[in-house]
């Protein structure tokens, strides 16, 4: 009985020094995540998305075809591509941006969706802003101003229709009907720009090239061990070529004229002999 208790609490002891390391684990997993803060769809609210992103730079345009190619696959009706920019800036320098517009219902999802795709090619998230306008509140507000501006041209209608009006009286009434009437349009614009904003939510990717910090990944000290070693190497290399490149062409010239002289040599011991014979005092 006594051997079972300890072989009971053993097992606790080791299930409970199992789950810590587990959940630290899945920490460090997840520590290149960005913040997990669940924004959904709310009725009446429109949300606009902006990533940013920093990777190694050879990565940037294939990362940047991948999330062209998710959208791609959503369809036009839920995902559209509205911009696209890569600009090369100097040696291993680019900023590049993709621009969406998605189904509200599915851009939360999209969007965790393009950071996994970023964290698979070693790259991490910078920022991540997400804005909201009650576009429905506003809705109701323009909608409001229009029943309003709706009744004032109905008293300035009823006005205009009584008899004996003068005609001062009436030029003035119907400038004020000209002016009022132009308000529906702009307001049924505002209205139109509202829903559309409902119906369909921006998103921002931005891509930058640079250092990647992988926080408190385990694999972090080996990947900047080897990322300091081709690092040092392309630098040494570079060094070597460069000095290369200005030596070698004064010591090629140093070599053809010590070639040179060696050809020479025999020629100026026979001038040499000529001469010593020639001023060589005769019997």
């Amino acid at each position: 009985m006594r051997a079972s208790l300890v072989l009971v609490s053993v097992l606790a002891l080791a299930a409970c020094s199992k789950a810590p390391n587990e959940a630290q684990t899945g920490e460090a997993a997840d520590s290149n995540a960005g913040p997990g803060v669940a924004v959904t769809a709310a009725p009446g609210v429109a949300f606009n998305y902006h990533y940013a992103f920093r990777m190694p730079p050879a990565r940037i345009s294939a990362a940047q075809e991948a999330h062209a190619q998710a959208c791609e696959k959503l369809g036009i009706l839920r995902c559209r591509i509205t911009g696209m920019r890569y600009t090369l800036l100097g040696d291993d320098q680019i900023a590049a941006s993709l621009a969406f517009k998605l189904d509200p219902t599915i851009a939360r999802a999209f969007g965790k969706q393009g950071i996994a795709t970023i964290d698979a090619a070693d790259g991490m998230l910078v920022n991540a802003e997400i804005t909201g306008t009650d576009a429905g509140a506003a809705i109701g507000r323009a909608q409001q101003q229009l029943g309003d501006v709706k009744a004032q041209l109905a008293r300035i209608d009823q006005q205009l229709a009584r008899p004996g009006l003068g005609k001062d009286v009436r030029a003035t009434l119907e400038q004020q009907r000209a002016e009022i009437a132009q308000a529906p349009a702009q307001t049924n614009a505002q209205i139109a720009d509202l829903r559309d904003s409902l119906a369909t939510t921006p998103m921002v990717f931005d891509y930058e090239s640079g250092r990647v910090i992988r926080s408190f990944d385990p694999r972090s000290p080996f990947a900047d061990a080897l990322a300091t070693i081709t690092a040092s190497a392309q630098t040494t290399l570079i060094v070597v070529l460069q000095a290369l490149a200005t030596l070698v062409p004064p010591l090629v010239v140093l070599g053809l004229l010590w070639l040179l002289w060696r050809a020479l040599a025999p020629l100026r011991k026979r001038l040499t002999l000529t001469r010593s014979r020639t001023n060589a005092p005769s019997d």
